[in-house]
């Protein structure tokens, strides 16, 4: 069996920042929400098929937002602070969540999320705000509609899924005691997540990404258990797709053992940003009592830099070396949404520059070429991608 390639996201803005444009005229009342959502349709449409034909071999859904993913989950999930709640229109009431509303003709005031850096990255992420005694309503519309469409694009999707403890984490509790966390929600949210996982398994998705970077986190007591409980409530659920559990942005140390026994069949690690760990993973994995297939992330998603080609197919040939080739999958570090969309759009760069750089759609050949070559003793898509030796940029 070959080494599949994955990919676990795309950048949203498109190669000619057609989202941001399209989201500025929406906001300038030139447009409508009809137009907007059209603009969206078509950016996913063309990410799938760029996936597609890059020969990727698990296509993400659901990373596309007009916004925010974290604000996406909290509308699926139906956190939506009172505040919003008398705005009817969703999109009115979704950028409403992000940017505020202000309106003196009806004497409206609306102060928006507070917003916060997505880990230690660029990306700037809006705060879930949650009510001690707040009440998770799944709207799995979005969702499944991105299903239909890239299914229409001919790819069968991977759903990406921000993880119920990392959402948890990433919340604040507002009018909350002094000793109270949002993971005292745990068990009203988790119901929310296994019907989503039910639906999700009815049609037909064979394979979800479950995204909890805090794994990579110190984490306390408190969030040791309730990942152990989240992890066997959604792993032992009846019906529900195969689950790759991705971890990003570090290393899992501590947490290693609580990430490998989770009871999912695929466990993704940044082997990018923590390369060190690959073999106390390995050793997890293969003393494991269950075949748990793991995702590499060799490529960086966070730089605009060429993969050293080299280092990347060593490591993969070391995990094929002790799992098989059926239990490893390429992949990014992590979601290329922190890279630009495509070199070949950027014709005013010097050529010598241009000659070390790889936005997405360069690091999706990347994939595919490791993929290939992940066999073999010897690397051998040197032709395929040209001056992968060489200096090392730094700077994720």
């Amino acid at each position: 069996m070959s080494v599949l390639a994955t990919c676990l996201g795309f950048p949203r803005i498109g190669s000619d920042r057609e989202l941001k444009k399209a989201l500025e005229s929406y906001w300038a009342h030139k447009t409508t929400d009809a137009d907007l959502q059209a603009s969206a349709r078509a950016l996913r449409h063309r990410h799938w098929v760029a996936m597609k034909d890059a020969g990727i071999d698990h296509v993400p859904s659901n990373d596309f937002s007009l916004y925010d993913h974290v604000l996406d989950t909290a509308v699926m999930l139906g956190a939506i602070p009172e505040r919003f709640r008398a705005i009817e229109d969703a999109t009115v009431r979704y950028f409403a969540m992000a940017r505020g509303l202000q309106d003196p003709a009806t004497h409206t005031d609306v102060a928006a999320l507070e917003m916060t850096k997505w880990f230690d990255t660029n990306y700037h992420f809006l705060v879930p705000e949650l009510a001690p005694d707040q009440a998770f309503t799944l709207d799995p519309s979005r969702v499944l509609v991105e299903i239909d469409e890239a299914r229409a694009a001919g790819v069968e999707p991977r759903p990406v899924l921000l993880g119920p403890v990392s959402f948890l984490r990433l919340s604040k509790l507002t009018h909350a005691e002094p000793d109270q966390t949002p993971l005292a929600l745990l068990d009203a949210l988790l119901p929310v997540y296994e019907r989503l996982l039910g639906l999700l398994a009815t049609a037909g998705i064979g394979w979800i990404q479950l995204d909890e970077p805090c794994l990579v986190t110190d984490l306390d007591d408190a969030t040791r258990d309730a990942y152990r409980v989240a992890m066997t409530r959604l792993a032992g659920w009846a019906v529900r797709p195969n689950v790759v559990l991705a971890t990003y942005f570090g290393d899992l140390g501590d947490n290693l053992a609580l990430a490998v026994g989770a009871g999912f069949e695929a466990l993704h690690v940044d082997l990018v940003r923590a390369p060190a760990q690959l073999d106390d993973v390995l050793r997890a994995l293969t003393s494991a009592t269950s075949p748990t297939i793991l995702s590499v992330g060799v490529v960086d998603g966070r730089n605009v830099w060429r993969t050293d080609l080299d280092a990347a197919h060593a490591r993969t040939r070391t995990a094929v070396a002790q799992l098989g080739a059926d239990r490893v999958w390429i992949a990014p570090s992590c979601s290329l949404l922190h890279a630009p969309v495509d070199l070949q759009r950027e014709r005013a760069l010097d050529a010598e520059l241009q000659s070390w750089l790889a936005f997405a759609v360069q690091k999706l050949g990347e994939l595919r070429a490791l993929a290939d070559a992940a066999s073999s003793a010897a690397f051998s898509c040197r032709a395929a991608i040209p001056r992968s030796r060489g200096p090392r940029r730094s700077g994720s």
